[in-house]
């Protein structure tokens, strides 16, 4: 679909409509068939070696996925996409692909998913691939540490989980370029309606599908969209190691795209009115929202996200609480799902010492910026009013120690 298209109407029409034999679908079928073959052999063979466009064995692509890809690379104006059995499978192979013919040295963010860390540390630092983070926040230690550890790829979110930190992408990715390194975003809080990354001189842009883009709370996926100068590699990786997702989960993927646009607007203007609401509250102690004039990087983010749309995630500190204070908070919530997880229609809440950062070491989610009395708040599309409402009930039940708690509708 042609660049210029804005996202709402890419986000419905893009990668359907394929025509299969006389008829066209209006939606993209389910295709569970594991190969493909042709009328012949050398026609078989001339797809085998992408002489010639086809499909040949679900590991290598599929036609519902390749719908899915199509529309996600049109979102993302990016050259290719490659659809992932999760989120975490598709950084893994977005870093493999960065790193290939390059030195084996990453410069990430010190503020980035708990997961992400993970793999860092625990998969590919042990296989002798050097670590060093950074403030991606503050471009004179960026560009330090990118001439002194001369990486492969510098890594970074849009929107960083769970503080909320906004990185300025397009001067990382000149610093990136520079030193011939690729620069990679993962950017699932902002999806494509406030931020795309590629535009800006990234390389290669990951994200969760199960958030933000499906939407539902019933699909989980991820997806790399790609430029042109990676596309090759990533899908040659992803022949060989198979981190494919499935066709049910692409078609459940792309269902949910074509009213993530609308969404997230409504989840954007709603959070906005949450976090507005909790700074107000004497039981925060502080809250974390990109809209806040007073954000860390206000310059950034007027620079860089459109006006209105700051997101649909809000971090808050709730005052002298620890594991148990927070417990009994979440506990009282009655609208509000207590659940891993993010981007959902419905508001989500999750405490991130326990679930998205629990691998790290207490001092490691210190040096981050993570307390104890920290949790993530990922505003749905319900009436605003129904959901300020659960949050100062809970925060009221959670005072009254005696009280009954438990979540309803």
């Amino acid at each position: 679909m042609e660049k210029k298209v804005k996202t709402h109407t890419k986000a419905v029409h893009a990668g359907d409509r394929k025509r299969s034999g006389r008829h066209i679908p209006v939606s993209t079928p389910i295709h569970t068939a594991a190969s493909f073959f042709y009328e012949n052999m050398e026609q078989l063979d001339r797809v085998f070696g992408r002489e010639e466009p086809g499909f040949s064995y679900a590991r290598y692509d599929n036609p519902t996925n390749a719908a899915l890809e199509e529309l996600c690379t049109s979102l993302e104006n990016g050259h290719g996409a490659l659809a992932c059995s999760s989120g975490m499978a598709a950084v893994h192979v977005a870093l493999l692909t960065a790193l290939t013919d390059r030195r084996k040295s990453i410069v990430a963010a010190d503020a980035l998913y708990g997961a992400t860390v993970s793999l860092l540390m625990n998969v590919l630092e042990p296989l002798g691939v050097a670590i060093r983070f950074v403030n991606i926040c503050d471009l004179a230690e960026v560009e330090s540490a990118i001439a002194e550890a001369k990486p492969g790829c510098v890594l970074m979110e849009t929107i960083s989980n769970p503080l909320l930190r906004v990185g300025q992408i397009d001067r990382v990715a000149a610093m990136a370029k520079s030193a011939g390194a690729a620069l990679m975003v993962d950017s699932t809080f902002a999806t494509p309606l406030l931020v795309r990354p590629l535009e800006l001189g990234a390389n290669l842009v990951i994200h969760s599908l199960t958030k933000f883009l499906a939407g539902h709370g019933d699909v989980l996926g991820g997806v790399v969209i790609s430029d042109a100068a990676h596309y090759d590699t990533l899908r040659a990786l992803s022949r060989t190691f198979g981190p494919v997702l499935g066709p049910f989960e692409s078609y459940l993927a792309m269902r949910g795209i074509k009213t993530f646009a609308v969404r997230v607007e409504r989840q954007c203007a709603n959070a906005c009115r949450v976090a507005s609401w909790l700074a107000a509250r004497p039981e925060i102690a502080r809250v974390y929202f990109p809209a806040d004039p007073a954000h860390p990087d206000a310059s950034t983010i007027r620079r860089l996200l459109p006006e209105g749309l700051y997101g649909a995630v809000t971090s808050f500190e709730l005052k002298g609480a620890g594991r148990d204070e927070v417990f009994r908070f979440m506990n009282a919530l009655r609208l509000i799902v207590p659940a891993t997880s993010l981007g959902d229609v419905h508001s989500v809440m999750l405490y991130p010492a326990m679930s998205s950062h629990r691998e790290l070491s207490p001092k490691h989610r210190e040096r981050m910026g993570i307390s104890d009395g920290l949790v993530r708040l990922s505003v749905g599309i319900e009436a605003v009013d129904d959901i300020i409402a659960d949050l100062e009930q809970a925060l009221v039940a959670s005072r009254d120690k005696s009280a009954p708690s438990g979540v309803s509708a």
